[in-house]
């Protein structure tokens, strides 16, 4: 299902990139006199986008040094290191029977409440970073206790409360900004200090490559996350409330406390989410830090079916897709915005399982999504 959902996506874009290229529409406009042309035309500008997006996330051959050889990839890692801990907050949610849209918010105050303790406090190394990824952790977390607990308490459902608490989020991070705790010295309002170079993610390999630390941390939290729902008893009651939460509750589960739980700790791996931004690439706050991320997560999660295993191997095919698409834009012209049209795609083919089991011809069980989270009366 996936590779087949991943198939269409990239078909549907190759024909968006040949319909979007001049030369392969002047092409098809002399196809009565030239037929193959406009057949190898098309086919030239497909292989020339595609090409550039592989280079641009894999490896360039035509590289000069060893460090030009190993950039692309790098960038790739860079990419796919908040995703993947977005991608987790996602999965987590959908185990437990809930649906986090709120990963958005959790991941911009994440990022806030890091870059305040990287900017604000002289810390020694280590203890500066590990404060600043402490506080992300606690402030998505208090973002993902929110709807959970109004979930328990009021029924609200947490779909409708994380999208509110998105808006509520961003436009707070927007007035901080304009706060003198978070001016910068010189610069007009908008835009935070920089972040102490004791509390940044340290490069992994230095010389050019900006892959970090967070990549090392983001696959420490997948097997985090896959221990804490695997082999432990919150786990298994996280995953017996979203199975059926009647039945766990006969079972002497308490459920309001563990949606409670699985909304935190969700917020939670948002909140870093938003510290390996902050603290891995940008280094200073803005009203634009961390803008999408929890949405892709979603994405991400979808891809990876809910597993931690699938969701780690989306988001590093997501930041693969996010780093070729510079290298195919400058190379070939075709719009970095492709990509995104890619990875709407794969969402929609995999959210809409009968829809492809029609199309290839599957059966019902091959096509299903393997997620657990409740729908709107849950």
């Amino acid at each position: 299902m996936t590779a087949l959902a991943l198939v269409l996506a990239f078909a549907i874009g190759a024909v968006i990139i040949a319909v979007s290229n001049e030369v392969v529409l002047e092409a098809w406009g002399n196809f009565g006199n030239e037929p193959l042309r406009a057949v190898e035309a098309s086919f030239e500008a497909v292989g020339e986008a595609y090409g550039a997006l592989f280079e641009g996330a894999l490896f360039d051959p035509g590289a000069a040094s060893v460090t030009e050889f190993f950039a692309p990839i790098s960038e790739t890692a860079v990419a796919a290191t908040p995703l993947i801990a977005s991608g987790l907050a996602v999965t987590l949610a959908f185990r437990s029977g809930l649906f986090n849209i709120g990963g958005e918010g959790q991941a911009i105050l994440g990022a806030a409440a890091s870059a305040y303790v990287g900017f604000h406090f002289g810390l020694p190394p280590v203890i500066h970073l590990f404060a600043a990824l402490l506080a992300a952790t606690l402030a998505g977390a208090a973002w993902g206790f929110v709807p959970g607990y109004l979930k328990v308490r009021t029924g609200a459902h947490e779909v409708i409360t994380t999208i509110m608490l998105n808006y509520v989020a961003g436009l707070l991070v927007v007035y901080l900004l304009t706060m003198k705790a978070f001016e910068r010295v010189g610069r007009s309002a908008g835009i935070s200090p920089l972040v102490a170079g004791n509390a940044r993610l340290p490069e992994l390999f230095g010389g050019g490559l900006r892959v970090n630390a967070g990549l090392i941390l983001v696959l420490c939290l997948a097997w985090v996350v896959w221990w804490l729902l695997f082999r432990t008893t919150l786990g298994y009651g996280l995953r017996a409330v979203g199975q059926n939460r009647k039945a766990a509750r006969s079972g002497g589960i308490d459920v309001g406390a563990t949606v409670i739980g699985a909304m935190s700790i969700s917020g939670a791996l948002a909140g870093l989410a938003g510290a390996c931004t902050m603290l891995g690439t940008d280094f200073a706050l803005s009203s634009e830090t961390a803008a999408g991320l929890g949405f892709a997560g979603i994405s991400v999660a979808l891809l990876g079916r809910a597993t931690v295993k699938g969701t780690v191997a989306a988001g590093f095919l997501f930041g693969a897709l996010q780093a070729g698409s510079i290298q195919m834009q400058a190379a070939t012209g075709t719009s970095a915005d492709l990509v995104t049209v890619i990875e709407a795609l794969i969402v929609l083919t995999i959210a809409a399982p009968l829809l492809m089991a029609r199309v290839f011809r599957l059966r019902a069980g091959d096509a299903g999504v393997s997620t657990t989270s409740g729908g709107w009366s849950a």
